[in-house]
């Protein structure tokens, strides 16, 4: 029997730094993530692909934002799922031809997901995600004026739009998943976080919000009860003292452990800690074990001589 495994990449890894993002390049930056993939599936695991699409959904904004007068706009629930269906076309792609490379048959499919949060979720009186472009001060504000966005400057390059981040409480699809996962084929779903909706009575709807791969990740990883949550990232592991002069690796952790370092302010909320959160609920939820690494290291870290391996 095989086993299973959910992997996290974020939408990062599919436009490097210096790249301006054509389809081209997120296609070979994909084929270089599926390669690393196609080898875990080679060696027995049966995967759950999801992604992030931070660079994507902020383009999808841009221009539904600059075609307005022209044609009709998206609003954010929609550029999410826009994003899922370009994506995961890409990611599937890149798969379907590294598995042929591998002398592989199996086959592989994107599921456009919706993801329930709560309408009550204080988030959406405190938005906090920034998204889209970066503006200057007189722009933002305007934006501001006339559509009501939210606004804050983000690291010193500008202003941009803030927006509902919500805890996922519910993967709608998760059974579909289940299913097709069973069947061994290859699921590429969950993509940006899922798309946001919010119960209306026996119905849902869309919001504006995003929600965090990471913690929807952790959340079907839970629920699909999968032997193993892989999230791959910018980095080969886990850092303590990230950048400093006594920056240390963590090869192995407990979730007592990742829990006193966050304590400690060793993960921002801007980058690592939404991971290291993510991993701690998925252990805490029942999850057996989880690695954080990079995709060129994901063989290695299945072997334990790279990345970080979290267990309880």
């Amino acid at each position: 029997m095989s086993l299973s495994a959910l992997i996290a990449i974020g939408g990062n890894s599919l436009i490097q730094a210096g790249q301006r993002g054509t389809i081209d390049e997120q296609y070979q930056n994909a084929r270089a993530t599926a390669n690393s993939i196609v080898k875990m599936i080679a060696s027995g695991w049966n995967v759950i692909i999801t992604h992030g699409n931070g660079p994507q959904v902020g383009a999808a904004l841009l221009r539904s934002e600059r075609a307005s007068t022209e044609v009709y706009t998206h609003p954010l629930d929609m550029c999410v799922a826009t994003t899922q269906g370009e994506i995961g076309y890409i990611i599937q792609r890149a798969m379907q031809f590294e598995l042929q490379a591998a002398g592989l048959i199996r086959q592989v499919v994107t599921l456009p997901t919706m993801v329930r949060v709560n309408a009550d979720d204080r988030a959406f009186k405190n938005p906090s995600k920034p998204i889209g472009p970066f503006y200057e001060k007189k722009v933002a504000e305007q934006r501001k004026r006339q559509l009501g966005w939210d606004i804050i400057e983000d690291a010193a390059r500008g202003y941009r739009r803030v927006v509902a981040s919500p805890e996922p409480v519910e993967v709608l699809e998760l059974e579909l998943i289940k299913t097709i996962s069973e069947m061994g084929i290859i699921t590429i779903a969950l993509g940006g976080g899922g798309i946001p909706v919010i119960s209306d009575g026996k119905f849902f709807k869309g919001c504006e919000a995003v929600i965090d791969k990471d913690r929807s990740s952790a959340l079907l990883a839970s629920s699909a009860k999968v032997d193993l949550f892989v999230i791959c990232t910018e980095v080969d592991q886990v850092y303590l003292n990230y950048k400093k002069n006594n920056q240390k690796g963590l090869t192995v952790a407990t979730i007592d452990e990742l829990e006193q370092y966050a304590a400690d302010g060793q993960f921002p909320a801007g980058s690592m800690g939404p991971k290291i959160e993510s991993v701690i609920k998925f252990i805490g939820n029942g999850g057996k074990k989880a690695i954080i690494t990079s995709f060129d290291k994901l063989m290695e870290a299945l072997s334990g001589s790279a990345g970080t391996l979290i267990e309880l």
